[in-house]
């Protein structure tokens, strides 16, 4: 029997309105996730302990970043870009409210994160979720072109992530990233950062 493939569902930006409900579906993804199962090892305080968080750093992204998700919400993409002049900075102030006993872990990966991350102009990919009913129809390569890929395209800026798992690894690798040298968190998991180098859009020239 023929397999007839699934059309991805259509991409919008999120909106102020939509923050509640990206939360949750990022929240719900922290479940399974190895370094989010470090940082807070209690699922029922992980869930919250995450709510609060992602609600914050969506809320965050959507006004200074960008932020992309389907029609039907089963996938989302949050991005950051740096620098970004004029917006306000998340600081340990704002993670120590939402994290209380776990916030040790939280700076040591930050720190981590940190003495990777570049100071010089690139894109963040920060989340890439989809709901495990709605994976396998190219939904998380077309939410990664549909809009940003284009942008740091036009801009000729890098876009780097870390990968929290060896099946997103892999999938960012099919999409043209490219993994660097482990990260490993003290008696923790492994991470692995990601950059998916600049393409600057070649200027055209009319015959003369």
């Amino acid at each position: 029997m023929t397999t007839v493939p699934v059309a991805a569902p259509p991409i919008r930006p999120a909106r102020a309105g939509d923050v509640a409900t990206i939360a949750a579906l990022l929240t719900d993804a922290t479940t399974t996730d190895p370094v989010a199962q470090w940082l807070v090892p209690d699922p029922a305080e992980r869930q919250h302990t995450f709510h609060g968080l992602l609600a914050m750093e969506i809320d965050h992204a959507v006004e200074w970043g960008h932020v992309d998700v389907t029609l039907d919400m089963t996938a989302v993409a949050v991005w950051h870009r740096h620098p970004t002049p004029g917006a306000a900075p998340l600081a340990d102030y704002h993670l120590s409210t939402f994290t209380g006993r776990a916030l040790p872990r939280f700076q040591q990966l930050h720190n981590l994160i940190r003495r990777y991350r570049t100071v010089a102009p690139h894109h963040w990919l920060a989340w890439l979720h989809v709901t495990p009913d709605a994976r396998r129809h190219g939904i998380g390569r077309t939410m990664l072109a549909h809009h940003h890929h284009q942008r740091a395209d036009q801009l000729g800026h890098p876009i780097d992530t870390i990968a929290t798992t060896t099946t997103a690894r892999d999938h960012l690798t099919r999409q043209g990233y490219h993994a660097g040298t482990p990260l490993r968190l003290p008696d923790g998991p492994q991470l692995w950062p990601l950059r998916r180098a600049g393409r600057p859009v070649p200027l055209t020239t009319e015959a003369g």
